[in-house]
């Protein structure tokens, strides 16, 4: 989950006839939406007022301490559907539960924290060095308008990754982090 190894953007169908409706899904968004979500509208207006950025690494710190690898916040809109397509290859059989991922629609039981439903979770900040596998998502189980934030954990317990709340929403986070304030 970093943000140099992440899959090209599709490219636009341009093939359609005047008035049919565009198919939907990962690779058809509306403007706001990732993965069939819609993204909270304080992070939509943080893009377009320039202001969604990193605070720096001790800005970080202070509001996440057990978050110790440093992470880039993903840019703008494309960015975060490009990081988040990942969401589905690391909730398979396989990886899915290195990575604590699963799929709610295909779980026995609701997927609950420590896990993330990655049907429910787009990527907002990625690992800065490759390898690190570490990212920050929006949790949708919460409030789909606007959902907590959660952070991957491989501090806490290095034999374990979880998934763990770094703030109960989005507005909370991006407050803790001053992005409000610039």
């Amino acid at each position: 989950m970093t943000a140099s190894d992440a899959p090209a953007p599709p490219a636009a169908d341009t093939d359609l006839p005047t008035g049919t409706d565009v198919p939907t899904g990962a690779d058809r968004e509306g403007p706001g939406t990732v993965r069939g979500l819609p993204l909270p509208q304080l992070l939509l207006d943080l893009i377009a007022d320039g202001r969604w950025r990193h605070p720096g690494d001790a800005a970080l710190a202070e509001a996440l301490p057990w978050f110790a690898d440093p992470v880039e916040f993903l840019p703008d809109v494309a960015a975060v559907r490009r990081q988040s397509a990942s969401l589905d290859d690391l909730s398979d059989e396989e990886l899915g539960p290195l990575f604590r991922q699963a799929r709610g629609s295909t779980a026995d039981e609701p997927v609950e924290l420590p896990w993330l439903d990655a049907e429910r979770a787009v990527l907002i900040a990625v690992a800065r060095t490759a390898g690190d596998d570490t990212a920050l998502a929006l949790d949708y189980r919460t409030d789909p308008a606007d959902p907590r934030v959660v952070g991957s954990d491989i501090w806490t317990n290095p034999r374990e990754y979880t998934w763990r709340i770094a703030a109960p929403t989005f507005t909370a986070f991006a407050t803790a982090l001053g992005l409000l304030e610039q």
